[in-house]
């Protein structure tokens, strides 16, 4: 199903930009400016989270019911904590910013794709 496609390839999206953000907060540790402890924090979380919504994602497509109820759920979470962080002025670095953006687009696409009738009625309750 085609719906179950576009959910692991934006799963799987966002699980790549959480990863390599870890990856350039690395690189980026001496710069203070660019890296602090909410980088760090808020990263590790969105990195963790990514992992997750991308096996509930795989799961979900195999019709796991718990796993595509957990995806849905997750999915608003992170996006509306996204939309809060983002919106805080100077509490992540704007290249931080930026990334969490992203991240939100491809989390409220996965928003949306669950709370599609059609989807959501392959997994109501019998």
């Amino acid at each position: 199903m085609r719906a179950f496609r576009e959910l692991k390839l934006l799963t799987g999206g966002y699980l790549a930009l959480s990863w390599l953000t870890m990856g350039a907060a690395y690189l980026l540790r001496d710069h203070h400016s660019m890296v602090n402890d909410n980088v760090w924090v808020r990263g590790g979380i969105v990195a963790l989270a990514s992992v997750l919504s991308f096996a509930l994602a795989h799961r979900a497509a195999r019709g796991s019911r718990g796993a595509f109820r957990r995806l849905r759920i997750l999915s608003t979470v992170m996006t509306v904590a996204i939309v809060v962080i983002v919106s805080l002025p100077g509490f992540l670095p704007p290249w931080m910013r930026i990334e969490q953006a992203v991240c939100g687009l491809l989390l409220l696409g996965v928003v949306l794709i669950t709370a599609r009738g059609r989807i959501r009625a392959l997994f109501a309750a019998e």
